[in-house]
């Protein structure tokens, strides 16, 4: 698994994304916001997990008449939703400014995904990386090719999932004869 030895934190503009990746543009205008929100974080739970990422996808709470919340999706990916009337680009920022006084002493790194241009602006500022929305969706796509390539190229397991089928020859004559009171 190709980590970083650095920790990196990376922060997804939800809605930003779902409007740019054209598979998350057609799920939302067929099946709703909520499914398209749900693509989205299904698509990153693997990819913040195969890089080791600390991931957060924000999405904003225009769409939302609630109090913000932090759902845990793994151990790796967190889901963020905004206080009502506070933007993604607003806590993406902050949270950036934040990380900017504390990164002297951590070493760690921070990359945002959005493909909103003044937010990159706001967040190079504030010493982030900036990633497009294109950018990571071909970043994740890459890794589902590389984990899919994983995964064929692992040896089979014995199609019997009991112990004995794993046993050499002779000790499963053995276990046999054993059985048959030899």
């Amino acid at each position: 698994m190709p980590r970083s030895s650095t920790p990196v934190t990376l922060l997804v503009d939800g809605y930003n994304i779902i409007g740019i990746w054209s598979r998350l543009r057609e799920v939302r205008d067929h099946h709703g916001l909520e499914s398209a929100r749900r693509d989205l974080i299904e698509s990153l739970v693997n990819y913040s997990a195969y890089h080791g990422y600390e991931a957060q996808v924000v999405f904003d709470s225009q769409y939302r008449n609630s109090r913000g919340m932090r759902e845990v999706v793994s151990r790796n990916l967190a889901v963020h939703y905004t206080d009502f009337n506070q933007t993604a680009d607003t806590y993406i920022e902050k949270l950036c400014a934040v990380r900017a006084r504390q990164r002297a002493p951590f070493g760690s790194r921070t990359i945002v995904a959005t493909s909103d241009r003044a937010q990159q602006l706001t967040v190079v500022g504030y010493g982030a990386e900036w990633m497009s929305a294109d950018q990571l969706h071909l970043d994740v796509k890459a890794t589902e090719q590389r984990m899919r390539r994983r995964q064929r190229s692992k040896p089979k397991r014995a199609s019997r999932p009991f112990l004995g089928s794993r046993l050499d020859p002779i000790a499963q004559q053995r276990l046999a004869q054993l059985r048959r009171g030899y």
